[in-house]
């Protein structure tokens, strides 16, 4: 396929629309006038870096800018949703082409416009905890392995695992007054790293696995 052959079942769904229609105009791949509207569409037959600063260079001509690329490219079938989100971040439109339908081959993903992002509360309320309630800085920018971040849930735990060491088999009731955590009955018993074990109501004590792992994570906590 060329991006030539996206051409004509673009302009002729263009034209159904009472555009006038004209390739190659002044660097752009297609221009479509209708009264006042300007309409600029950059054929490609993939979409990378260097489409989206192309298109994105359109939009000092007009506002209404659409990036035309084939039916079937890898990148919409695994990241459509999120290929969607960045057009309109972007303010351009998308739209598919497939040369070979008789009819109906252009599809209009999204059409430009402002992009509002939803912002999510509970997100956000998320995030400014977690970073209120992180004790210091322990983590690396750019780490990726999700298993060795430190978390303001995990301090929390070490915090009470240390207790457990110094002070052996406790009530959870005795640890939350003695570290000032809520949490702390909570966090014993869900147990999400298995550094804790359970003994009879409300009393606990560390693990085996607790106590091997334990200075480890001090050590990653205080870097």
């Amino acid at each position: 396929m060329r991006e030539v052959d996206l051409y004509p079942p673009l302009k002729e769904y263009l034209q159904n629309q009472g555009y006038e229609v004209k390739s190659e105009v002044q660097h752009c791949d297609v221009i479509a006038i209708r009264d006042t509207s300007i309409v600029v569409v950059e054929l490609k037959l993939s979409l990378n870096l260097t489409i989206l600063l192309q298109a994105v260079d359109r939009l000092t001509l007009t506002n209404t800018v659409y990036i035309g690329v084939p039916k079937g490219i890898p990148a919409l079938k695994k990241h459509r949703k999120r290929i969607v989100k960045l057009m309109r971040m972007l303010g351009l439109g998308l739209i598919v082409i497939d040369p070979a339908a008789r009819f109906g081959g252009v599809d209009v993903l999204c059409d430009p416009s402002e992009y509002k992002p939803r912002q999510v509360k509970k997100k956000t309320q998320r995030l400014l905890r977690e970073f209120s309630q992180r004790d210091g800085d322990p983590n690396q920018g750019g780490s990726t392995t999700q298993q060795s971040i430190m978390t303001a849930y995990r301090q929390k735990s070490i915090a009470i695992a240390t207790y457990l060491r110094v002070s052996g088999e406790s009530k959870a009731a005795f640890i939350a007054k003695a570290l000032t955590e809520a949490k702390t009955r909570i966090i014993l018993y869900d147990n999400v790293y298995g550094w804790f074990e359970r003994h009879g109501k409300g009393r606990y004590s560390l693990s085996s696995k607790g106590l091997s792992e334990l200075d480890e994570w001090i050590s990653r906590n205080q870097q």
